[in-house]
């Protein structure tokens, strides 16, 4: 059923922005200072959270919670697209209501606005490969070793936290979100649609070469 897989992806979308807004809240507020180290905090539990989520909410809906992913699916015949409105908008409300959470539970105001520039060449091409890996990791396992994608998915994004100048934000619905938080993990809405084109290319990339690497099986 479309709406109850749409929920499962609003509630996995909740959980994970909650986990990555709310732990680079708490890594900021206990690091001294120290970037490297509020990084680092910051890293580990969005990397275990997605790992989980993927495990609980794959079997309902897929555990995308990323609409460049659920486009992924789309563009390769493995999702019908009459799911993607609900898909991509259970995605982004679950990620807004994630970062009003994670500012409930660490007393702040729920609603903010953040001023962290995130922009440049060097930046949005970082996000570009983010999410053409993310992509892969993802079609790569499906394909060999379905069993594995809520781990290889968190390792990935928690390597990709550090090889990538942006951090790897490598999700529209996260980076719409983030906006919404001026924290540690914050990024100013000016910056947000060029992170999400950047997304949407390196996603369409991995399409492509998921075509010559691993043959789609639709399910019509």
């Amino acid at each position: 059923m479309l709406a109850r897989r749409a929920f499962a992806e609003m509630l996995g979308s909740a959980f994970l922005l909650a986990a990555v807004v709310g732990s680079g809240i708490a890594a900021e507020r206990l690091s001294g200072g120290n970037a490297a180290l509020a990084l680092l905090c910051n890293t580990l539990p969005t990397g275990a959270m997605l790992t989980v989520l993927i495990l609980i909410f794959a079997p309902v809906s897929g555990a995308h919670f990323n609409p460049a992913i659920s486009l992924a699916f789309a563009l390769r015949g493995e999702m019908p697209w009459r799911a993607i409105p609900p898909y991509i908008g259970s995605q982004l409300t679950g990620a807004v209501l994630g970062v009003f959470a994670a500012h409930l539970m660490f007393d702040l105001p729920l609603v903010q606005i953040a001023t962290t520039i995130r922009t440049g060449p060097g930046q949005w091409f970082a996000e570009a490969v983010a999410t053409f890996g993310l992509a892969l990791t993802i079609l790569g396992c499906l394909a060999a070793a379905p069993a594995t994608i809520a781990y290889a998915v968190g390792l990935y994004i928690t390597a990709a936290y550090w090889f990538t100048a942006s951090t790897s934000f490598a999700n529209p619905a996260v980076t719409v979100a983030r906006a919404l938080s001026n924290t540690f993990a914050g990024i100013a809405p000016g910056s947000v649609i060029a992170f999400v084109a950047a997304q949407l290319t390196g996603m369409l990339a991995a399409v492509a070469v998921s075509h010559i690497l691993w043959r789609s099986k639709a399910i019509g």
